[in-house]
């Protein structure tokens, strides 16, 4: 009778070639080596990370959660991507560095995969905001004995600073951003359902994203487009409700490239837009562009933030303002990160520095039944420079550019042309 063991491990790292990395092996390496040089300094003996992100950012391999554990682990030696057996060779494929694939035979074989990384270790770097409770647990029983110390902060500070590839990248996907404002443009009229917008602008985001980057994987790109109520958050997903002649509209387009996400937020009207619209849409388009102004070198996040309070309380309008005035760009994404620590907000001592990639957005909501009911939100993404800042969003904004249809009919296509110029 045949054995019904099964390995705990099994090696798939030469099924198949490896595509091109999306950053080259120096910078890679750069990421990886700044992680090994604060480990140094710190007496952590290796790291192990489990976030979407610091995988991704640490090694270019995305993975897919469901349900299942992953890792990185990180030694002064190498680093190795801890994956499972479900994703076959793909994730040592895309891996900058070594893999070890676990089955799932067993819910004890991830950890097995772990210490035959890590021997003979007293300190280990995990990422306190993302390790549960359990995971924790799991980890001491694995390891009796091993202190485990924070690496999430100082991980996301070494994110912060963008390389001129990181920054090459990222200006790249403004420009498809750009394009996915002028499809969402292109598609919008009365009678047009959100949704339909929205599947327009993202499916022209992809395509050229497969264009630019015929070695990526295509996924998570995506577009949120709002009307009418549906405008009053920022995150509200797409519906079926159909533009109505007068609506607040609201485009949000998110390409996604390697982890990398990057925003395109504009404030729209269908055909006409009342006095008080105007009024409101005005203000914060000055807001935006005082913010813009004030991000360069050495400006403290909480300071910009308090200034452009300023602006909105002169209108008495501070009180209709949902959340900060922008964040950092890089790998984040709507269900996988953020870096909290480098927030435009009353709370954010962060000072911002040549290299850093944040955004303007800032966003007013008046409610429904008030004059001017809506939310409206402008967003740019810039480079901070050494002399100020480098403006890498391309599209128009404000009343003379996106009330679109009606007897502004002429300028539909403005934002379209315009967009495409970046090309």
């Amino acid at each position: 009778m045949a054995s019904l063991e099964r390995p705990a491990t099994v090696d798939y790292r030469n099924n198949g070639k490896s595509p091109k990395p999306t950053f080259s092996a120096g910078e890679m390496q750069r990421r990886q080596d700044a992680v090994r040089g604060w480990m140094a300094r710190t007496s952590v003996d290796a790291c192990l990370f489990t976030s979407y992100h610091n995988i991704c950012y640490l090694s270019d391999f995305l993975y897919c959660y469901f349900g299942r554990k992953y890792g990185l682990v990180i030694t002064q030696e190498k680093a190795t991507s801890v994956t499972a057996a479900i994703d076959g060779g793909q994730p040592a494929r895309r891996t900058h560095g070594d893999n070890v694939t676990y089955t799932d035979w067993s819910k004890d074989n991830y950890f097995i995969a772990l210490k035959g990384l890590i021997k003979g270790v007293k300190r280990v770097g995990i990422e306190f905001d993302h390790v549960s409770l359990d995971f924790r647990k799991m980890l001491e029983d694995a390891f009796p004995g091993v202190e485990f110390v924070d690496c999430a902060a100082p991980s996301q500070r070494l994110r912060w600073i963008k390389s001129e590839e990181e920054i090459k990248h990222i200006s790249r996907m403004t420009k498809i951003a750009d394009l996915g404002g002028a499809a969402c443009v292109e598609a919008i009229e009365v009678g047009a359902p959100e949704h339909e917008v929205a599947l327009h602008s993202t499916a022209t985001m992809v395509r050229e994203i497969a264009r630019v980057w015929p070695h990526a994987e295509l996924m998570d790109t995506w577009t949120w487009f709002q009307s009418g109520v549906n405008t009053d958050g920022a995150h509200n997903p797409v519906t079926s409700r159909r533009i109505r002649r007068g609506d607040i509209l609201s485009l949000n387009c998110f390409p996604m490239v390697a982890g990398y996400y990057v925003a395109l937020e504009r404030t729209l009207f269908a055909e006409t837009a009342s006095k008080e619209h105007i009024r409101l849409w005005e203000v914060n388009c000055k807001v935006h562009d005082e913010g813009k102004k004030l991000l360069v070198p050495g400006a403290r996040c909480s300071d910009v933030a308090k200034q452009l309070n300023a602006i909105y309380a002169e209108h008495d309008l501070l009180k209709y303002r949902t959340f900060g005035y922008g964040h950092s760009f890089g790998v984040l994404c709507h269900y996988y990160g953020r870096e909290g620590g480098l927030e435009l907000r009353e709370d954010c001592d962060t000072v911002l520095q040549p290299g850093m990639v944040v955004s303007m957005e800032p966003m007013i909501m008046i409610p429904e039944g008030q004059k001017g009911a809506g939310g409206y939100r402008e967003h740019d993404i810039l480079v901070i420079t050494e002399k100020g800042n480098r403006n890498i969003t391309g599209f128009p904004y404000g009343p003379d550019h996106l009330i679109i249809g009606g007897k502004k009919a002429a300028k539909k296509k403005a934002p379209a042309k315009s967009a495409r110029k970046r090309k």
